[in-house]
């Protein structure tokens, strides 16, 4: 693939869907060769979603000649795909920022454009928009405006896509659903599903019985997705019928570029800044907290027989390939189904063994009834570990792993770990593995892993950071995990203003440690610092179990704020939520003047006329 130069070309000439409509279908390949040109080079400058989007051409241009977006509704699952729909419904000028702080999102966004309906990049929700979409048009005599939701194979892996299809299916109203077929996730799609799709490529016709016809769909396919005029040919015929119809459209992901063709393990699904010749970084930048994470698990499980691991269609991306490559038999994947993927593991901890289900922290917000009713409520001994957990960064608002502490903070039994370095982590998650009375849970940062931050002591199972020399103690820092460094820098800041400041890592974060008032009892101001939200996490917690111990310290919780964070950088977006250490030095220094400010001194009352005849 050559790259793209600056002289004018096709792709420069289709500003709106409008101008793509009329392009003789000859020069379709043309810019469809233009498109996959552009998107190596932008997203390689970049970073960001590079296969999935460049399996994604031919049937994008299609999608846009025969439907007339944003009067007919096109909704793309997940949407990390709908690069090629940004280009073609006008943003081309705006890859130069994507995923970069005030920039262009990495998923479909409605302040970008009309032609944007569903921001949720969770899986298998396009369906359930498509059927109350249709509903509402059938409602209010809009029945000639289509709607189309474009769901991958793996995204219909999901409980939630099954939910869709049994109700859109079974009624009348006219839904497109187009099946993208390129048979993976990140890796190959597997189960059952996976294996039927597979028999209708071989054998499928659109005549022949199936399960989507079983279902109440008209089936159509399965039609070669990087042939723009079959795929236009197939969406034409599923919008003339006006029933629900499935087009079941076969692409390959990362098509044409071969690095992505040639990378087995997901096909580029998602890179950082990477050279375009090779799809590869141009240097090391250190081993992730997931990588450490997937090491240390391996030597568990080399060690416990009992160990197995589950993961949501997220093998490498949580970490959980080392463990595969040794022990593929305690090794499941679920496909992206995280509430089957939490009770599921509660059958296997029922059955003796100690399981360990990794996830995104965004993701796991789907599963809190599970973890609630399906763990907590049995005293299961199931380990969670959440990756991204806090600001992730570029990914945007629903990717920020922010909302699992006010969360499952309400959820009995449960304890909560946030390692601040990798050395905890690797310990942290030994005490996890071996706790078998109850969920326990690890939060892991979408980061480089840095250097061991040492503490001074251990007490009651808490690590002593840092302490004042001599003097009071006028403020007790309790950062949560990562934040222990940032907190580190304001104790020495605070501490150049004349303050004596102990910093502890409490390590298990939630419920609160037992010593934890006791030790903020002797200080003047209590200051926690936690990457989640500021209300429900771990400062709250704190400030209960002060109230309940009669201990009068108050205690300032900083945290993120009760809304959707958007993307930038994962430090920017800290320092900007006041968690960096200046900020934290800044809000402990504010709140422990407050409370040893003089109040003052309001002047007695004057009584009137009138108070004195009342009187």
């Amino acid at each position: 693939m050559t790259t793209r130069t600056s002289t004018s070309s096709l792709l420069d000439t289709v500003t709106d869907p409008e101008v793509l409509r009329v392009l003789p279908p000859e020069q379709l390949p043309l810019l469809a060769a233009e498109i996959r040109e552009f998107l190596v080079e932008k997203v390689c400058a970049s970073g960001g979603h590079l296969g999935p989007n460049l399996g994604m051409v031919e049937l994008t241009l299609a999608l846009h000649r025969v439907f007339n977006s944003p009067r007919d509704t096109i909704v793309f699952d997940i949407g990390h795909q709908a690069y090629v729909h940004k280009l073609l419904t006008g943003r081309q000028k705006d890859f130069d920022s994507l995923r970069r702080a005030g920039g262009m999102t990495g998923y479909p966004s409605h302040s970008e454009s009309p032609h944007d309906v569903v921001e949720n990049s969770h899986a298998s929700t396009a369906l359930s928009y498509a059927d109350g979409l249709a509903k509402a048009r059938a409602l209010s005599g809009a029945n000639d405006r289509a709607v189309i939701a474009v769901i991958g194979d793996g995204a219909l892996t999901g409980g939630m896509g099954w939910e869709a299809l049994n109700n859109i299916g079974g009624s009348t109203r006219p839904v497109t659903v187009v099946l993208n077929d390129n048979g993976r996730s990140y890796a190959p799609t597997s189960g059952a599903l996976a294996d039927h799709l597979t028999t209708l490529k071989q054998t499928g016709t659109t005549a022949a019985r199936n399960l989507f016809t079983d279902l109440g769909f008209t089936y159509v396919g399965p039609v070669d997705g990087h042939d723009t005029t079959a795929v236009e040919t197939a969406l034409r015929t599923a919008r003339a019928i006006c029933r629900p119809v499935v087009v079941h459209v076969v692409t390959v992901k990362g098509r044409g570029y071969r690095p992505a063709e040639a990378d087995e393990a997901d096909r580029l699904h998602a890179v950082g800044i990477v050279a375009p010749a090779t799809g590869r970084p141009a240097g090391s930048s250190g081993r992730s907290w997931t990588s450490v994470f997937g090491q240390h698990l391996a030597e568990i499980a080399a060690e416990h027989d009992e160990v197995v691991a589950i993961t949501a269609s997220m093998l490498r991306p949580t970490g959980l390939h080392p463990m595969r490559e040794k022990f593929p038999e305690r090794v499941f994947d679920v496909g992206i189904a995280e509430q089957h993927a939490v009770t599921s593991a509660a059958g296997l901890a029922m059955g003796g063994y100690q399981p360990v289900v990794a996830i995104y922290a965004t993701f796991l917000n789907r599963a809190f009834d599970q973890v609630l009713m399906d763990v907590a409520l049995h005293g299961l001994g199931v380990t969670f570990v959440l990756d991204r957990a806090g600001i992730t960064g570029p990914d945007g608002p629903s990717h920020h792993g922010m909302w699992d502490l006010s969360l499952l903070s309400a959820v009995p039994g449960l304890r909560i770990a946030a390692p601040r370095d990798t050395e905890q982590l690797a310990e942290l998650l030994r005490e996890a593995v071996a706790h078998r009375n109850g969920p326990t849970m690890l939060r892991l940062p979408k980061a480089t892993a840095g250097p061991a931050v040492p503490a001074l002591a251990r007490m009651d199972g808490m690590d002593i950071m840092h302490r004042t020399r001599s003097g009071p103690l006028d403020v007790l820092l309790v950062p949560a995990g990562p934040l222990a460094g940032p907190a580190l820098e304001a104790a020495t800041a605070l501490e150049e203003q004349g303050l004596g400041v102990t910093v502890v890592d409490p390590r298990w974060i939630l419920p609160i440690t037992p010593a934890l008032p006791t030790l903020a009892a002797r200080h003047q101001t209590v200051v926690t610092v936690e990457d989640g939200l500021r209300t429900g996490g771990m400062g709250t917690a704190l400030a209960q179990a002060c109230q309940d111990a009669a201990v009068t310290t108050p205690v300032v919780t900083l945290g993120l704020p009760t809304a959707f964070i958007p993307h930038g950088t994962r430090d920017a977006l800290l320092a900007q939520a006041g968690l960096d250490g200046p900020g934290i030095a800044t809000a402990a220094l504010a709140a422990h003047r407050a409370r040893h400010q003089p109040r003052p001194h309001l002047p007695a009352h004057p009584i009137t006329t009138a108070d004195s005849q009342e009187a």
